[in-house]
């Protein structure tokens, strides 16, 4: 792990606060030269600050070029963690279009970008380093939120993508999947959150010791929660039973509004 890491070259989107805060001072605690990413420029700054790092402020959709400026012309670690959880309206209310197209830059499409931007350098030296910030609700599916669990999945189809495609030729892939984490987002879920999120939530360090884990054990799948395998093993094996779960959860939720 220390290998890994020490002497890197790393950019943590959304890195003002929460999980994005936690890894960048994980990163720069093991010898990494930090990006702090975030469009808040005084959270970046602070963090920033804090770690010794580097702050660029703006959108983690055109991030790449500015940090790699900022790192001296290479990026080896990027961390595709920033990311927005809204509600896209219930069917039969008012669909809010730009709710869903705002979910699918920044969940997914940010993460496309810039992989278009890092992989010409990645497969030209044979190595780098994609950490994709997911979520249990990749996987699964989270009540309440359509945008969010649908791009979500999308963010991690493409993170998969990634890894089956170029793992032969040095570029390693990481999926981080919890489920309820301590940050503003949680804060923001409403009630739904406040149902299936908050009893088991930890917090952003949690998340950072389950990633450096999957870097030193040179995993894909990262889950914080272990408890989500078993839970992703029953959506594949018994998607009726499985849906009907969570309708129950769905109607409980309902119940409380």
């Amino acid at each position: 792990m220390v290998q890994a890491v020490q002497g890197a070259k790393v950019v943590v989107t959304g890195a003002g606060g929460g999980i994005g805060a936690a890894l960048a001072r994980r990163f720069a605690d093991r010898g990494a030269r930090v990006v702090v990413n975030d469009l808040d420029a005084d959270r970046a700054k602070a963090v920033a600050g804090e770690i010794g790092g580097l702050a660029v402020v703006g959108d983690a959709s055109s991030v790449v070029a500015e940090a790699r400026d900022a790192l001296g012309g290479t990026v080896d670690v990027y961390c595709a963690n920033a990311g927005v959880g809204r509600d896209g309206g219930e069917p039969g209310e008012p669909l809010d279009e730009q709710g869903w197209a705002l979910s699918w830059d920044v969940n997914v499409m940010a993460h496309v970008r810039a992989a278009h931007a890092l992989l010409p350098d990645w497969l030209e030296r044979g190595s780098g380093r994609f950490v994709s910030t997911v979520s249990a609700a990749g996987l699964l599916t989270m009540i309440g939120t359509a945008p969010y669990s649908v791009t979500k999945h999308g963010a991690y189809a493409f993170a998969e993508w990634l890894s089956l495609t170029y793992r032969h030729r040095g570029v390693k892939v990481h999926a981080i999947c919890p489920q309820g984490v301590r940050t503003d987002m949680l804060d923001a879920s409403g009630s739904a959150g406040d149902l299936v999120l908050k009893p088991t939530a930890i917090e952003p360090e949690d998340v950072a010791d389950a990633l450096f884990r999957g870097i030193d054990e040179d995993r894909f799948l990262i889950l914080p929660h272990p408890e989500v395998a078993e839970y992703y093993r029953a959506r594949a094996a018994e998607p009726e039973r499985w849906l009907s779960g969570m309708n129950r959860i769905q109607r409980q939720w309902e119940a409380t509004r």
